[in-house]
């Protein structure tokens, strides 16, 4: 049987998989997404063509290939279908997005339950999307979660979100729609969603057996991972490579490659760590010329130098074999470029478990700048020599190969 091949991002997310999949998908079957909901944003640029997907997977614009949500994943209905209008009007077919029966369903009320959790922490909020992400997961561990599969069966389906919502008491004046326009509007998307719907254990495991290439694909980073990240600062869901397994129903001897994507400098959205980050004019100029915006929220993130310390951290939590790097281009025109290459805490060297402590050090690298724009090259080994430089430290000091560069939003744009 073949073997899937994952791709993950190695920081806070925002790392650009989008596009990487997107360009690795051309020689797979099929693309899978395990985990997260419509609070991650990949966007995608190929030619005249830009789309901002949350939730179908990014191989989208690849029209040989099937599209996978596995059971690991949350789908709000409403969501999901309005991605697939956006889609369809731009001549996508959506025909070939199936979602696992497995997945679980995002509903108003969890969105309600986000926005109270995080008003009421005050000052410390986590900075979540406010769209029910994590809500919908409680319910699925406290087995009270509705399931993408339940559907299909409308009588139980009403009651449940009845009872659901007899335990909300506490959200009334949210805003939350009322029982009977959830139902209704939960039973009109059902139609429109069934053809869409499979036993996704069956789905992916027909897949393997007919030697289909699977290209397995991560949302948010690895350092939001719910296990392994800077808890409680965030995401839901399992973000590491070892989440595709449970999302999508695959044991891990069907995984091949695992592949790393990384910025090649940091960014990360609402509160939390971030060791690199800077507060100075270098940091917002990061974030202007690299559009560092959420695809999502729109909200500015918070910019910092590359981060060696947590690349090597992600590193082998994936077990990775190889990384992507993006947005190189952002970094032309910087005089000095800095790299984070050791914390320290009470003068001592600390690892990446320290990245939240109070008094935390980090010690930077700086690198040789370059003035050239790269937007037009299509080799490493063309680019301008300080950044063949760099990419080569990056690649020293995570000890892994990088085997492309993003130079540019569009799909064209990459040096091998």
């Amino acid at each position: 049987m073949s073997k899937a091949d994952i791709i993950v991002g190695i920081q806070w997310g925002d790392e650009g998989k989008g596009r990487i999949v997107d360009l690795y998908a051309q020689d797979y079957d099929v693309v899978a997404r395990f985990g997260g909901g419509d609070n991650a944003g990949h966007q995608i640029k190929v030619g005249d063509v830009e789309i901002a997907l949350r939730i179908v997977p990014s191989g989208v614009l690849n029209p040989h290939v099937e599209l996978f949500v596995g059971g690991g994943t949350v789908v709000n209905p409403l969501a999901v279908l309005d991605e697939f209008d956006r889609l369809a009007a731009i001549g996508v077919d959506t025909g070939r997005v199936k979602i696992s029966d497995r997945a679980h369903l995002v509903l108003p009320y969890h969105a309600a339950a986000d926005r109270a959790s995080e008003r009421a922490r005050g000052d410390h909020a986590i900075g979540t999307t406010g769209r029910g992400i994590g809500p919908a997961y409680i319910d699925k561990a406290a087995r009270t979660g509705i399931t993408v599969g339940e559907l299909a069966r409308r009588e139980s389906l009403a009651e449940k979100i009845r009872l659901n919502l007899l335990h909300r008491t506490a959200l009334e004046g949210e805003g939350i729609p009322s029982e009977e326009d959830i139902v209704g509007a939960t039973l009109d998307a059902a139609e429109r969603l069934a053809p869409h719907i499979v036993d996704g254990v069956a789905y992916i495991h027909e897949k393997f057996e007919h030697d289909k290439r699977v290209l397995i694909e991560g949302a948010q980073g690895s350092l939001l991972d719910v296990g392994y990240g800077t808890y409680p600062y965030v995401t839901s869901s399992h973000t590491i490579a070892g989440g595709a397994c449970i999302g999508l129903g695959i044991g891990p001897s069907a995984i091949g490659r695992v592949i790393g994507v990384a910025k090649a400098y940091c960014t990360r959205v609402g509160a939390g760590p971030f060791p690199s980050e800077l507060h100075d004019e270098r940091g917002e100029r990061l974030r202007t010329a690299g559009g560092e915006f959420g695809t999502v929220t729109g909200r500015p993130r918070r910019c910092g130098w590359f981060d060696a310390v947590a690349g090597r951290y992600a590193v082998r939590l994936n077990g990775l074999q190889a990384l992507a790097l993006t947005k190189l281009d952002v970094l032309s025109g910087f005089e000095r470029i800095g790299l984070v290459t050791e914390y320290r805490l009470h003068g001592r060297p600390v690892d990446f478990s320290d990245a939240g402590s109070p008094g935390l050090e980090v010690v930077v690298e700086e690198m040789e700048g370059w003035s050239e724009p790269i937007g037009t090259v299509r080799s490493i080994a063309g680019l301008p020599q300080a950044a063949r430089r760099y990419v080569a430290r990056i690649e020293e000091v995570l000890q892994r190969p990088v085997e492309l560069v993003s130079i540019g939003r569009e799909r064209r744009d990459l040096a091998r």
